[in-house]
């Protein structure tokens, strides 16, 4: 499937500034907070196992979108015909895109989460997504649980009391779904969140071991000298960041200029396919009138 069917597919529009909530002229750095904003909700490493599958399929979409949006050809290409050229195969590998991402924002650390989490609670920011996420999901708990960020079963209360003050002021509809929710529904929710939250724990426990052993056996390796260590890892990635410059060069950097996107010979191919059609329909000829009077197709 082309990137505009999966984001069809996952996200419900094939306009792309919508589903980042932008307006065409957008900034980059407006694009970069929208995917950043997007990027994290879907991030496979924020979610659970089952979850995981759907989620990275959401990753990349977003990825290849974010990279359309900051280059200048193919937004372009996109504004103007509605296309996002697919012909990269290595843009469909996950890797690709996590190492994309780790290069725009700081890498994923549960501080990182806890802070943004801090900042993002109580925020009008919240607000607005619970707002949206009420009037799409019909007032459906379930959905709003789904789609605002770091709501949880605890939150319930609080994003309850946010809602009814938005019906008291008219600023969103009453939904059943919403102030009826069946005791039945509202059991299976929290307990389906209990058992995603122990699944976490385990995770999060696995994740925590495998770090320490590779900080034992890196600081193993350098001989138990800290310092050399971190100076180890920071070569590491250097030594990584040059290997991925020397196979872009590799593949792109010998190819010669009839390789190179031109934008302009599309108009010239739209010239060359209206001559080719007033050649072989005459009544065509008289279309083409300027200035007053008929221009005859050049031979």
């Amino acid at each position: 499937m082309s990137t505009l069917e999966l984001c069809e597919k996952y996200f419900e529009t094939r306009d792309v500034y919508k589903l980042m909530s932008l307006q065409k002229d957008a900034k980059e750095k407006e694009i970069k907070k929208a995917y950043h904003k997007l990027s994290l909700l879907v991030h496979p490493d924020r979610v659970p196992e089952d979850q995981k599958k759907e989620s990275t399929e959401k990753f990349k979409v977003l990825s290849k979108i974010y990279q359309v949006l900051t280059d200048s050809q193919k937004k372009a290409l996109y504004d103007e015909q509605g296309i996002i050229d697919d012909d990269d195969e290595s843009e469909g590998k996950l890797s690709s895109w996590l190492d994309l991402w780790s290069k725009i924002f700081k890498p994923i650390t549960e501080e990182v989460i806890n802070n943004y989490e801090k900042e993002y609670v109580g925020s009008e920011l919240e607000r607005t997504d619970v707002k949206k996420a009420y009037l799409d999901g019909k007032g459906c708990l379930n959905y709003l649980m789904n789609h605002v960020p770091f709501m949880k079963v605890e939150d319930e209360p609080r994003i309850k009391v946010m809602v009814e003050a938005m019906i008291a002021a008219e600023e969103v509809p009453e939904y059943k779904a919403f102030t009826e929710e069946p005791a039945a529904k509202r059991k299976k929710r929290h307990n389906k969140y209990a058992r995603e939250f122990e699944e976490a724990q385990v995770i999060k426990e696995r994740i925590r071991q495998r770090q320490q052993k590779k900080d034992e056996e890196d600081l193993e390796a350098s001989g138990g000298n800290l310092q050399q260590m971190i100076l180890a890892r920071k070569n590491q990635r250097e030594s990584n960041y040059n290997s991925l410059m020397d196979r872009l060069l590799e593949k792109y950097g010998d190819e010669d200029d009839s390789q190179t996107v031109d934008f302009s010979s599309f108009e010239k191919k739209k010239k060359s396919k209206a001559k080719k059609s007033a050649r072989s329909n005459p009544k065509e000829k008289l279309k083409s009138v300027r200035a007053g009077r008929v221009e005859k197709a050049k031979k």
